[in-house]
């Protein structure tokens, strides 16, 4: 696999575990969330940069966002207790079918 969609692939890992510790720092309350927070937040800004020098802005973005966003609202699901109605799940749907579209079918995506 490129480096360039390694690095995007751990830039979204690192921006979902530092929204996940952005909730559990209690508004930056809780040492140690707030600290892995901060860190997991630069590590995502920096690998995203690694993935730029290849792919284009807007592409990288719309992977890296809408990845997190789904990710992050699984985390929420499954370790927050928060709810999902349906029209945010099919929201989510949508978003997952637009990564899928730019990923598959986009010659914008350098593979």
């Amino acid at each position: 696999m490129p480096i360039h969609i390694l690095a995007l692939v751990g830039a979204i890992i690192a921006e979902v575990v530092g929204t996940a510790s952005l909730q559990a720092s209690a508004q930056f309350t809780r040492l140690l969330p707030s600290v892995a927070a901060v860190v997991t937040y630069g590590i995502s800004f920096y690998l995203l940069a690694v993935a730029l020098k290849v792919m284009p802005v807007g592409i990288a973005y719309a992977i890296w966002s809408g990845l997190g966003i789904v990710l992050i609202t699984l985390i929420g699901l499954v370790v927050f207790g928060q709810k999902l109605d349906l029209p945010a799940i099919i929201g989510l749907a949508l978003i997952i079918a637009g990564v899928a579209v730019i990923q598959l079918l986009s010659t914008s995506v350098t593979h």
